[in-house]
């Protein structure tokens, strides 16, 4: 009777001593989902209805389209009464490779304003990351420093942001955009916020 009672209590003073693991594997595997498996565009923005932060980000380094010096920009140029997606990118990304063929597709659209902003790259690296997968910008600014985006409140790259014609922030998507999120979200976005009247 006693051996049996033994092997039993023993057992249980095992699961006793594993609950707080499991426990914590629980909990990290809510907080993994709530980061990662849901919709990435609804982690809050305190910039969402603001102006853009003010910069100036200078042109990357080299980089050319049909013979022309691709410019940089600035806060204002993204306040000249045309709605623009801005889109935070880096060569070392992964996931900005895995969207960008859905850039290049999109900046074919007609009355599609594209900018970029290259996140702590380095420029040659960027051009060969531009130069193969193709450039969907009309501007790059450099963000060497990564200042602009933490002030734009970038989590990681990728994002993207509709900016409304007065040069606010109108919506942000974190992480790949897809073919569903252009279609559904930032096209009709896009749509309105042009006709969003600058003030």
């Amino acid at each position: 009777m006693t051996q049996s009672i033994a092997p039993e209590q023993a057992r249980t003073r095992r699961i006793w001593l594993a609950l707080p693991l499991i426990i914590f594997a629980a909990l990290a595997g809510m907080f993994w989902y709530a980061l990662h498996g849901g919709d990435p565009s609804l982690l809050p923005s305190a910039m969402i209805g603001k102006k853009v932060p003010e910069f100036t980000l200078p042109a990357l380094e080299g980089l050319t389209a049909d013979g022309a010096v691709v410019p940089g920009f600035a806060a204002q140029d993204l306040a000249q009464g045309e709605a623009t997606l801005v889109n935070v990118f880096a060569s070392w990304c992964l996931e900005c490779q895995e969207e960008h063929p859905l850039l290049v597709a999109l900046a074919k659209e007609p009355g599609i304003r594209l900018f970029g902003i290259d996140y702590k790259d380095d420029a040659a690296a960027a051009r060969r990351f531009l130069g193969r997968y193709g450039n969907p910008y009309a501007r790059v600014g450099a963000d060497a420093s990564g200042r602009v985006a933490i002030d734009f409140g970038v989590y990681g790259v990728p994002e993207t942001y509709v900016v409304t014609g007065d040069g606010r922030i109108a919506y942000r998507h974190v992480g790949p955009l897809t073919e569903k999120t252009i279609r559904e979200k930032l096209l009709p976005l896009l749509k309105s916020a042009a006709s969003t009247p600058s003030q």
